[in-house]
């Protein structure tokens, strides 16, 4: 028996605001970069780091999605399936791409635009979001809030 699996999960910080496009057959696509830093002292003691850059791709309601809540400096869980795509480039030749194709994000932020707290204590910028691929994603998200998310203005978004 022959089993394969094809997994990314990365927490990362996004690189740029996300690219949003609709290809020929009307089809919505959201790209942006992710870091992720690896951080290590050598045998000498100096802090080395590296960082890693990855193309993140969402297609069809996780793209809008993407589009909307996703800035720079975002942190960010991605989790999906890396694709190698091999292209033409003018005068390059050929050349190779690897790409994350999200199947789900989770934004580890809170939102910048409030601060202030509720009467029962929370955060009112808090949220959880768990976006995940789907092509039936309603154009208001707001509906999916529960009515105790409404009240304290926290957005859960399941998709």
């Amino acid at each position: 028996m022959s089993r394969t699996l094809n997994k990314v999960m990365l927490i990362g910080n996004v690189g740029n605001d996300p690219e949003f496009k609709i290809t020929p057959n009307n089809i919505p696509v959201t790209t942006f970069r992710l870091a992720t830093s690896q951080i290590w002292r050598d045998k000498d003691g100096t802090v080395k780091e590296h960082t890693d850059w990855h193309t993140i791709v969402g297609w069809r309601g996780l793209a809008e999605v993407m589009n909307k809540l996703v800035t720079k400096g975002s942190k960010v869980y991605v989790e999906g399936r890396i694709r190698n795509r091999k292209y033409e480039s003018s005068g390059s030749g050929k050349k190779q791409a690897y790409e994350i194709i999200a199947e789900s994000i989770l934004m580890l932020e809170q939102r910048k635009q409030k601060t202030e707290k509720s009467d029962e204590g929370f955060d009112d910028s808090a949220e959880t979001l768990f976006l995940e691929g789907n092509d039936n994603i309603a154009p208001d998200f707001v509906e999916h809030l529960t009515e105790d998310a409404k009240e304290r203005n926290i957005d859960t978004y399941l998709f």
